[in-house]
Formats: structure tokens, C-alpha cells, sequence
């Protein structure tokens, strides 16, 4: 018989993940500094995506939020590029990366208890977020913050869950995560 991570395992990769894992939360290395790197503004969401820094939330109380679940599916997308410039590519495989989370998540929910997902980069769900425009969020049940702005060290936890930062030349590698307790 099946387990209920066996079976979100195979939901991912029917999704389109290329490889998953499980990790105990209380491994996920988080690290504080990695708000200054949002802060430094290099992806241009700083301020201008609710699902962003620095409306998205304390970091202390989000790792603190976090550290509530027990365990982590972890799971990533390889995508070919044109080249390594193609900008267009990247930004298309994080929306791809980003709703195969969504429906992942929506999929097994009855699977797993209060489930949080934590997706590539920016939240990605509407074209303008409304947060430019200072209105309330028109999707809070399907957006999604990104895994840096929990303070998950990315390149550190692929290597605890054995799978590849980066995948070689021409290609772009996501980052997803259900952090969940077991039913």
C-alpha cells in the first residue's frame, strides 16, 4: 500500500516536478540574512508584491511559522533554455514551477494537514499584483511566497535532499515546498 507522501510523489512528477524529496522542517536550514537580499531589490518585487518582502512578514515570525510543521516536500522543475540569457524562459518556467505548487497543493490537501507552500520568486498568480495600487490581494488562497522569503537556503537544501542546484548549461532549476504534518 501506498503512503500519502508516495502518493503526493507521484501527483508531483504527473504535475511535472523532475525530482522530490522529504526533509524534516526542523532541518530546512533558514537563514535571517537572506532578507537583505530581497531588500537589495535585485528582482524588482521589493514592496510591490504582497506575497514579497517586506509586506509578506517578519522573518523571525515566518520561520517561527514554519518550524510549526513537521515535514517538508521538497521538489524541483528543470527547464531547457534557448541560451543562458534567456530571460523570457526563466520567467515562464517560475509561472510553470509556481501553478504546478498551486495544484500539488490543492491536489493533497487530503493528504496532509495546514499545509504551506513556498514557491520560486515572486508569487507570479496575476500579472499586477495589487499591491502596487495599495488594494487588498485578489487571490490569498492561491498566492504564494517564495521559499527566500521564509529564509530557506536554497542551495543548501538541495544538497541536504540529495538533488542538483543547478542542472547545466542552457538549463533553469526551481524550487518548491509543502511544509505539512501528516494525517
Amino acid at each position: 500500500m501506498m503512503t500519502n507522501i508516495q502518493i503526493i510523489e507521484d501527483m508531483a512528477m504527473e504535475l511535472g516536478a523532475n525530482n522530490t524529496a522529504v526533509i524534516e522542517v526542523s532541518n530546512i536550514p533558514f537563514r535571517r540574512e537572506f532578507r537583505a537580499a530581497c531588500r537589495q531589490n535585485t528582482c524588482g518585487k521589493f514592496g510591490r508584491c504582497w506575497m514579497c518582502p517586506p509586506d509578506v512578514g517578519d522573518i523571525d515570525e515566518m520561520i517561527a511559522h514554519a518550524k510549526t510543521r513537521r515535514l517538508a516536500f521538497v521538489f524541483q522543475t528543470v527547464t531547457e533554455l534557448e541560451d543562458s540569457f534567456d530571460f523570457e524562459g526563466m520567467q515562464a518556467a517560475a509561472i510553470r514551477h509556481n501553478k504546478l505548487l498551486r495544484s500539488l497543493t490543492r491536489k493533497a490537501k487530503k493528504l496532509i494537514q495546514n499545509p504551506i507552500k513556498m514557491g520560486a520568486g515572486a508569487c507570479h498568480v496575476c500579472n499586477k499584483c495589487t499591491k502596487i495600487d495599495e488594494k487588498p490581494c485578489r487571490h490569498p488562497d492561491k498566492a504564494t511566497t517564495s521559499m527566500e522569503s521564509y529564509g530557506v537556503s536554497v542551495s543548501e537544501l538541495a544538497e541536504l535532499c540529495g538533488l542538483k542546484y543547478i542542472n547545466g548549461p542552457n538549463t533553469v532549476t526551481y524550487f518548491g515546498a509543502i511544509l505539512f504534518t501528516l494525517l
